[in-house]
């Protein structure tokens, strides 16, 4: 089979790799969706690492009977946990402390990455994608819409909650499709126009520049009381300070944006101010339903939301484009 693989600074091709084969209850997926996250980052700086974590596509083969038959159509999720733990057993699987060796596990060295004509999961890791709803669109229920979902879910975000998306990157515009979606008003904090201007195209309310007088705006439209709830999507610092600051008596915050060396003082920024901090990776398993039916009532904001789409041997341009961070979510078909 075909994958991606980084062969140096800003440099990668598709290379030729046997294809992985289903062991237990690791089922064989054909991946025709990857949607791209991070990994741009590798590229740019020419190491080698896990080259996709997200997509969508169809049962190929399964070695033991199975939660899914071949010709299935599924999300694949993220991480290899291990099942039995008690975090995994409740859906909480992404903080799953007993993760598997994907090499010592299945005895293969390919298999373990989205950005390729095939993957293997575990069975119970594989979404089923509903009768209408396309690939593409589906594979939105991983890093696209997934971590913004969970955060809503955390804080119970609803129609009468006025709530600040901190970053308007693929994570933070997915961030804008959920929490319109459940009638809340929606600020975006972003400094950069092309994502801006994304963001006022998904339903955004207003869209605020955190590097000049975000904070006074912010309060122009909250009437000086501040945002009921927060969800912080870059994971850089000021960001995240930024994000705090907005927040009004008892607000809530969500830090899904990995990174940053925030400092808190816990009495001016907790105590004195009720509020209330969370993490959130991603979300639990068993709200894989409501993420599609998000997926499925937003089909026309996904289209907006999904900018550009690539063949796999397109992959340098699509990193480029990444890299100039004029994008939303970005897509590589491995078949094309």
């Amino acid at each position: 089979m075909k994958k991606v693989e980084i062969t140096g600074e800003r440099e990668a091709a598709i290379v030729d790799v046997p294809e992985p084969e289903p062991v237990e209850d690791w089922v064989k997926v054909r991946v025709e969706a990857a949607p791209m996250c991070t990994e741009y980052h590798t590229w740019e700086a020419g190491h080698s690492g896990l080259m996709g974590h997200e997509a969508a596509g169809e049962v190929a083969a399964v070695d033991q009977p199975s939660d899914v038959e071949v010709g299935d159509r599924v999300v694949v999720m993220p991480q290899t946990p291990c099942g039995t733990c008690e975090l995994c057993r409740s859906g909480d699987y992404i903080y799953c402390e007993n993760n598997h060796d994907y090499e010592e596990f299945t005895g293969q060295e390919t298999g373990n990455e989205t950005m390729s004509q095939y993957v293997l999961k575990q069975d119970w890791l594989l979404v089923p994608i509903p009768d209408g709803v396309s690939y593409t669109h589906a594979g939105m229920a991983c890093c696209g819409l997934g971590p913004t979902y969970g955060a809503n879910e955390r804080m119970n975000v609803s129609g009468v909650d006025t709530v600040l998306i901190s970053g308007a990157g693929p994570v933070g515009l997915g961030g804008v499709i959920n929490t319109t979606h459940r009638g809340a008003q929606v600020i975006v904090s972003e400094p950069n126009e092309f994502r801006a201007d994304l963001a006022r195209e998904l339903g955004a309310d207003a869209v605020v520049n955190p590097l000049e007088d975000g904070k006074e705006e912010i309060k122009a439209l909250t009437d000086g009381a501040g945002v009921d709830k927060a969800i912080e999507c870059t994971g850089l610092a000021p960001a995240q300070r930024f994000a705090i600051d907005a927040l009004g008596r008892r607000g809530e915050l969500t830090f899904v944006g990995e990174g940053g060396e925030l400092e808190i003082n816990v009495s001016n920024d907790m105590l004195r101010n009720g509020l209330d901090l969370h993490g959130q990776w991603h979300y639990n398993r068993g709200l894989a339903p409501g993420v599609m039916s998000v997926i499925q009532a937003n089909e026309d904001k996904l289209e907006t939301f999904i900018t550009h789409e690539f063949p796999m041997g397109d992959v340098n341009e699509a990193f480029e484009l990444q890299s100039e961070q004029e994008t939303g979510k970005v897509v590589l078909h491995p078949w094309e």
